[in-house]
C-alpha cells in the first residue's frame, strides 16, 4: 500500500490519477489531496477518498470547504490553505507518492519540496523543470528521490529508453547508450491546416476544442499555439540530460505514437497508445510494474493511419521561440514561461487576439536574456519581473486595438 499526495487533485490530471487510484484500493491510500478554488469537486473528493488533510490555496476557498465538511458531520479531514502549505503536505513523512500536477509555475516550490523529501515524485508539472531546470536536477542528484515522468510525451521516451537511463533521469549519457535522437511528437493543436491569415481571428473556444486529448484550458491553448510542445523540449532536455540539438519535433496528428527514441544502430523504439492521460499515470503509478489504468486497448485494424510531419515555425512562433530559449539559458526559459501563463490568460480572457500572444512572449523573453539565476529566489524573483513585463505588454496591445 503506497500512500499518496495529489497536487492538483480537481484539474485534469488529478482526476485521470485519482480514476486509476479508485481501480486499485489495495495498493493506493489516498492520504491528501490540493486544489485552489474548486470548492464543490474537492468536497466530492473529500467524501469519496476521505483524505486526512486537505489543501485549498485559496484562503476563502478554504473556508467554505470547512464549513461544507462540518455541515455534514465531516470532522477528520485537517483543511489547510496558502501556499507554504502545498510544500509542507508534499513533503509530508506520511507520504510516499506525489503526483505534482499543479498547472505553471506555481508548482515548482512544492514539487521541489517533495524531491528534497525523498519522494518518488509523478512529475506532471512541466513548467518546475522549464523554469528551474539545473536547480531541479540538482536538488534530485543531492536526494534520493525518484522521478517519473508523466506527460504523454516523457513517459513514452522513458518507456522507450534503456533501464540505466531510466534509473539515472537527468543525469544519464545518452551517447553511451547508443541513442542518436529524441523525436518529441506533437499533434499540431486544432489548427494545424487553418489558413494563416484566419489565424487573428480564431477565438478561446476555438483554441481549447483540441482534437484528441481532453485537458485543461490552459493547457490547450498551449497546444494549439504549440508552446506546450516548446515548455515540452525544455523539460526533455533536463529530464533526459539532453543538448537541443538531441531532440527533434515530430508533427503527428493521429497522437497515437506519443513519442520515440532513435538509435544509432538504426532502430527507432515507439511508444504507442489510445491518447488517454490515464496510461503514463498508471505506468508511473506502478512502475516497474503494470497495472489496469482503464484505457481500452488499442485497436490496430480500425486504428487511423500515420502521418508525420515537420513543425512550420511560422505557424508555431512560439515553438520556435521555446526552442530559442532552450537554447539561450535558464532565464530566457523562466521568461517565457511567465509571459506565457500571463499572455494565454489575456487571450482566454479576450484581453488580446490569439496571434497576440506570441507577441507577449518574445518581447518578455528577450528582456530577460542572460540574467544570471543560481537560486530558487533567484527563479521566484525573474519570474514575477517577468509576469510584470508581460502584464505591461498585454496592457500596450489593448490600448494600441
Amino acid at each position: 500500500m503506497q500512500n499518496l499526495c495529489v497536487l492538483g487533485a480537481t484539474g485534469s490530471i488529478g482526476l485521470s490519477t485519482l480514476d486509476v487510484v479508485r481501480r486499485h484500493p489495495d495498493k493506493y491510500n489516498v492520504v491528501s489531496l490540493s486544489a485552489n478554488t474548486r470548492v464543490a469537486e474537492m468536497y466530492a473528493l473529500s467524501v469519496e477518498f476521505k483524505p486526512e488533510t486537505v489543501v485549498m490555496v485559496d484562503e476563502i476557498a478554504a473556508q467554505q470547504l470547512k464549513l461544507r465538511l462540518l455541515q455534514d458531520d465531516i470532522h477528520d479531514i485537517e483543511v489547510l490553505t496558502g501556499h507554504n502549505a502545498l510544500s509542507d503536505l508534499a513533503s509530508s513523512a506520511s507520504i510516499d507518492v506525489v503526483m505534482a500536477a499543479i498547472v505553471g509555475a506555481s508548482g515548482l516550490l512544492p514539487t521541489l519540496a517533495a524531491v528534497k523529501a525523498d519522494k518518488k515524485v509523478l512529475l506532471a508539472n512541466k513548467e518546475a523543470l522549464v523554469t528551474s531546470g539545473q536547480i531541479f536536477i540538482d536538488a534530485l542528484k543531492n536526494s534520493n528521490a525518484q522521478l517519473l515522468p508523466i506527460d504523454s510525451e516523457h513517459n513514452a521516451i522513458f518507456q522507450c529508453l534503456p533501464i540505466n537511463i531510466q534509473n539515472d533521469m537527468g543525469m544519464a549519457d545518452i551517447a553511451d547508450s547508443g541513442i542518436s535522437k529524441i523525436l518529441l511528437t506533437g499533434s499540431g493543436g486544432p489548427f494545424r491546416t487553418l489558413p494563416l491569415e484566419e489565424f487573428a481571428e480564431i477565438t478561446p473556444q476555438q483554441a481549447c476544442a483540441h482534437p484528441n486529448w481532453d485537458m485543461g484550458r490552459k493547457i490547450s491553448v498551449d497546444s494549439a499555439t504549440m508552446m506546450n510542445k516548446g515548455l515540452e523540449f525544455i523539460e526533455a532536455k533536463w529530464l533526459f540530460n539532453l543538448e537541443p540539438d538531441d531532440i527533434q519535433v515530430v508533427l503527428h496528428p493521429q497522437s497515437t505514437i506519443h513519442s520515440m527514441v532513435q538509435y544509432k544502430d538504426g532502430s527507432v523504439l515507439a511508444q504507442m497508445g489510445n491518447p488517454d492521460m490515464r496510461t503514463p499515470i498508471a505506468h508511473a503509478l506502478a512502475f516497474p510494474q503494470r497495472i489496469e489504468s482503464g484505457v481500452e486497448a488499442f485497436d490496430f485494424f480500425n486504428c487511423k493511419n500515420f502521418e508525420f510531419a515537420q513543425a512550420d515555425f511560422e505557424r508555431y512562433p512560439n515553438l520556435e521561440l521555446a526552442i530559442t530559449a532552450c537554447k539561450a539559458g535558464q532565464s530566457a526559459c523562466t521568461a517565457l514561461n511567465a509571459a506565457n501563463e500571463v499572455a494565454v490568460a489575456a487571450f482566454l480572457n479576450t484581453d488580446i487576439a490569439f496571434i497576440d500572444i506570441a507577441k507577449v512572449n518574445k518581447a518578455v523573453m528577450n528582456k530577460f536574456v542572460n540574467i544570471n539565476i543560481q537560486t530558487i529566489d533567484d527563479v521566484v524573483h525573474l519570474d514575477s519581473k517577468a509576469r510584470e513585463a508581460a502584464d505591461q505588454q498585454v496592457l500596450n496591445i489593448k490600448e494600441n486595438n
